[in-house]
């Protein structure tokens, strides 16, 4: 095998460009060898001899007549073009972090004029040079305007999605780490490491939302280990929840509950505050529900419910968890009821919590919607469902959320018993032609 360390890799303008940022997320090596050709200056056998690989397969990749899926492969694609591994969904590949420079050149008596393999791969693109240039002169302007931006990609992930925000996320995520790998500066470190938990929380949370799930769990796993660098223990436990959320959505609710209790337990050492323990709860809740067990998914509903009766004006909650208020409370547990099969309790509170949810929040009220229909249709209220689910196919129109429109394709088959009913088959007209 090729050392990795040997090796010319992509070069960093390219690794940090949205296309390549993207390619990789997904996996697909048909745009990511295209990259590497196009705009690296990797013909296809050097991509062949650097991955391990046939030039034929490589081509092959490229045009998009085969796919590479096996692990080992992706491994290798990682060590021969030196792609980080958490681009890939990958662990830390052994030769990140370790110098790159090449040998110093042997003292010669004639000059030879450089070649393109003698030029220093050096970071070209924006977001590098600033980090080089600002890495030993971080200040408090510059970690306001990062938490800044932060909440703004939030607003944005709530009525847009995340598809289109992804790439500046990771981009960002990969400045902060360059940040933070110069920073000498004890106070700066620390904030520096709570901003990178944060944009690699909302990068994992923008590939959950697009179903990208292996992914997603990578950059939450990176998530986690930068909050226990700083050991930010209700951080730690807000990244475990979104990792129970992940779970259900994947039909593990053992590992869900596993990971609520864990957040749980975690929170509590360091004082969680009722809000943040009660949203855990309700994570604990939904795994229940998922496994319909119904006296533990009860029990963890009541709890939710005893701990966010005991928030005060006065709490000291983590700026992140101020989206859980009643409206949040109602509905999840509107939800988990539903899963569970109780639509005669779970509908009035999901109608509650949809009059009251905030407008701009596009993409919940899409995923409300369509809860609201299905505890409708439940209920033998076929024609409110039928306006409910067109009501969420409305709103999926705005936001780029896979898994509203997996929900909505759920529905669609939801239907069949009453396709003959006139609602019921205009709905599935239109259902057909967006959500498959």
């Amino acid at each position: 095998m090729i050392e990795p360390t040997a090796l010319v890799g992509l070069p960093a303008r390219l690794l940090a460009d949205p296309e390549m940022i993207a390619a990789c997320a997904a996996r697909d090596f048909t745009k990511v060898f295209g990259l590497a050709k196009a705009r690296g200056g990797f013909h296809v056998s050097r991509i062949a001899r650097q991955c391990e690989l046939t030039p034929s397969r490589v081509g092959e990749v490229i045009s998009g007549r085969r796919t590479i899926t096996n692990m080992s492969v992706i491994e290798r694609v990682a060590d021969g073009l030196r792609v980080p591994g958490h681009m890939l969904g990958l662990a830390s590949r052994d030769w990140e972090g370790r110098a790159s420079a090449p040998n110093p050149p042997e003292r010669r008596s004639v000059q030879v004029a450089p070649g393109p393999s003698s030029i220093p791969a050096e970071p070209e693109d924006l977001d590098s040079i600033l980090a080089i240039a600002a890495a030993t002169k971080v200040t408090p302007s510059t970690l306001r305007s990062l938490q800044t931006s932060i909440e703004d990609y939030w607003r944005q992930d709530d009525e847009h999605g995340g598809e289109a925000l992804r790439p500046a996320v990771i981009g960002q995520l990969n400045y902060v780490m360059g940040l933070l790998a110069d920073s000498t500066d004890p106070n700066y470190r620390r904030s520096l490491h709570g901003i990178a938990a944060e944009l690699a929380r909302l990068a994992g949370w923008t590939l959950f939302d697009a179903r990208q799930y292996s992914t997603a769990r990578a950059y939450f796993t990176q998530s986690l280990r930068l909050a226990r660098a700083i050991d930010d223990r209700a951080f730690v436990a807000n990244v475990l929840a979104c990792l129970s959320l992940q779970a259900t959505y994947q039909d593990r609710a053992e590992e869900a509950v596993t990971l609520a209790r864990t957040a749980q337990d975690v929170a509590r050492h360091d004082g969680g505050t009722p809000r943040l323990m009660a949203m855990l709860y309700v994570r604990e809740a939904f795994g229940h529900a998922s496994a319909r067990d119904r006296p533990a998914a009860h029990a963890a509903i009541a709890e939710a419910q005893l701990q966010f009766g005991r928030v005060g004006s006065t709490d000291d909650d983590p700026p992140w968890v101020n989206y859980f208020d009643r409206t949040k409370l109602t509905v999840d547990i509107g939800i988990a009821l539903g899963q569970l099969g109780d639509a005669g309790a779970a509908e009035p509170l999901i109608a509650e919590a949809l009059r009251d949810e905030p407008e701009t929040n596009l993409r919940g009220r899409a995923f409300h919607s369509f809860w609201l229909a299905r505890t409708q249709l439940q209920r033998g209220q076929v024609e409110e469902a039928c306006r409910a689910a067109s009501d969420a196919l409305n709103l999926s129109a705005t936001v780029d959320s896979p898994r509203v429109t997996a929900h909505l394709r759920d529905f669609r088959h939801l239907l069949t018993p009453f396709r003959t009913f006139r609602p019921v088959a205009e709905l599935d007209a239109r259902l057909a032609g967006t959500a498959g």
